[in-house]
């Protein structure tokens, strides 16, 4: 398909240049950032107001206008977080070089009654500050939530900042790529973060809507984000197409996507119209994750990465990533960390409440119902959601499949930690005779927690191919620290864990040989060397003492509590 560039008439409108022009100017007058915003109100309020609580902010703005001489900045907030209404005079004076007539010729702003002059007006969109380590200050527009228009949501919404999106612009690896693809592009905010390592970056959408309001969204912060407004396409190119459908035959560097995953129940009187595009893509149950990861992989080049986040159905008597596994097609590496899951009952509360269905109570009910059979007819016991990195595996066989529960919090950004811990696994992997990295390789499914280090029956052959720790050089990674239990007086600890204090944050339980092999890693003695003396020491002269020393010790490198020494 061509690239995207008609003209929506209830999305923003870019038909006027100066304008986008004028309103930068004004906003960053306004410090309407997020920082100059959190000091207006107080960062209290602000916290409240990420938690979709308005009324902390409401207060605040009410009592500035109370003042002699408000803040102008009141008027951006009070207009399009808490969407409040504004008299033209208000908007004139804190937009100086817009005005009111531009903010409605750009479509943000509309008049409450009717389009008289004296009318009060009011948000068409939510403009809201956002701020990117990589970009500075920016502006996103959106539309406004169930929180500020009552109501339940419209169809083709366009979701804003939301957790999903923050999720995985801070899970995503950024190594420095020629083209990278944002498919399901929503307002455009994994487009933002992929212009500062992408040469290219093409954003996807099945509703114009959204599309509309990605480009109105890169030529408002056109300047932070490096583009000619004169030449977008020159950096991004805006397709609309459902899935994959509008790169066919195209390859990517990296693929990033906040997809449609949202498990819907289905009705075969249902229409397109019917579906929220944002979050629904009108597949039954997990389709759309099950078919993104088959597909993903065909597009993208040899050694190219994907992220995405995901929801998938357990059904009972099954492991939770069993069908996951089923998913991927060969040649595909993947690391997939489930974060959460939700009993039937929690999942339908949740998606309910997200689009404001809950307001109608005999359409609730309703709705609540058609969740309930829909997961019933399919024997799901419950619902995970997580985060899934995929790879086309470079010039080596065979792939490696990593599923992990880790529920408890982590460290973000976590995009960085995770990008060392597949730089680790490659290393671990990069001296295997036949390039296979068994390390990363786990057999059935791995729950985090104090056993991490325990036998697991489903685990790989610890003894397989990979790199020779013996001839290595090991130190502790700078955040972990260890913690002894026992008994008073005990001669012994009873239990030794390492944690770590970044990243993925995780504990292990560490025998006793295993913690005397770590407390010696500090990078003057060979791996071999450590565990050849612990067997002198500890009386251990059996042949599978030292192989099964260093398997634990690649586990630990690959987790991130032992690293290669420069």
């Amino acid at each position: 398909m061509g690239g995207f560039d008609e003209d929506v008439a209830d999305a923003p409108s870019v038909l006027h240049p100066g304008l986008l022009e004028s309103l930068a100017a004004d906003l960053a007058a306004l410090n309407y950032t997020v920082g100059g915003v959190a000091d207006f109100v107080g960062q209290e309020a602000y916290a409240a107001l990420n938690r979709d609580q308005l009324v902390p902010v409401l207060l605040a703005c009410e009592e500035e206008l109370r003042a002699a001489a408000p803040s102008p900045l009141v008027v951006p907030i009070l207009l399009w977080l808490v969407g409040g209404t504004l008299t033209q005079d208000q908007l004139d004076l804190a937009f100086p070089i817009t005005g009111a007539h531009g903010l409605q010729a750009l479509r943000l702003i509309e008049p409450v009654d009717a389009p008289a002059p004296d009318a009060l007006r009011r948000a068409a969109v939510e403009l809201r500050p956002y701020s990117s380590d990589a970009d500075g200050d920016l502006w996103v527009a959106s539309d406004l939530g169930a929180l500020q228009r009552p109501g339940v949501l419209r169809h083709d919404h366009v979701l804003g900042i939301g957790g999903a999106s923050l999720t995985l612009a801070q899970i995503t690896v950024r190594p420095r790529v020629r083209t990278a693809l944002d498919l399901g592009t929503g307002c455009g905010i994994q487009t933002f973060h992929l212009l500062s390592h992408a040469e290219h970056v093409t954003a996807t959408d099945i509703s114009p809507r959204a599309l509309a309001f990605t480009r109105f969204n890169l030529l408002l912060n056109a300047g932070p984000l490096g583009i000619d407004p004169g030449a977008l396409d020159a950096r991004v190119s805006l397709r609309l197409g459902s899935l994959l459908e509008p790169v066919a035959g195209q390859r990517f560097d990296l693929v990033v996507s906040n997809p449609p995953f949202v498990i819907t129940p289905r009705s075969t009187e249902e229409s397109p119209e019917d579906q929220f595009t944002y979050r629904d893509g009108g597949l039954p149950g997990d389709d759309i994750v099950s078919g993104l990861l088959a597909d993903l992989p065909g597009v993208l080049v040899e050694g190219g990465t994907a992220q995405l986040l995901g929801n998938w159905e357990i059904p009972a008597g099954r492991e939770w990533d069993e069908r996951l596994r089923e998913w991927l097609p060969e040649g595909t590496d993947a690391w997939i960390i489930q974060r959460e899951v939700q009993s039937p009952l929690q999942y339908a509360e949740t998606w309910l409440r997200d689009a404001a269905e809950n307001r109608d109570r005999a359409a609730y009910v309703r709705r609540y119902a058609d969740y309930l059979g829909d997961f019933a007819s399919r024997a799901v016991d419950s619902v995970g959601f997580g985060y899934i990195w995929l790879r086309r595996a470079p010039g080596r066989a065979p792939a490696w499949v990593r599923c992990e529960e880790i529920t408890h919090e982590v460290e973000q950004p976590l995009g960085p930690h995770l990008g060392a811990a597949i730089e680790r696994g490659d290393w671990l992997a990069s001296a295997a005779p036949g390039g296979a990295g068994t390390a990363l390789d786990q057999g059935g499914p791995h729950q985090e927690g104090p056993n991490d280090n325990a036998p697991d029956d489903n685990a790989p052959d610890q003894h397989a191919p990979g790199r020779d720790l013996n001839w290595e050089y090991l130190l502790v990674a700078g955040d972990v620290t260890e913690e002894r239990h026992q008994r008073p007086g005990a001669e012994h600890p009873g239990v030794i864990l390492l944690r770590q204090g970044a990243g993925l944050r995780r504990t292990t339980l560490l025998s006793t040989e295993l913690a005397g092999f770590v407390s010696a890693c500090d990078g003057d003695l060979t791996a071999g060397q450590i565990a050849g003396a612990l067997a002198v020491l500890l009386g251990e002269d059996g042949p599978d003492f030292v192989p099964d020393l260093l398997a634990m010790a690649g586990r630990l490198v690959l987790e991130g509590f032992l690293i290669p020494a420069p």
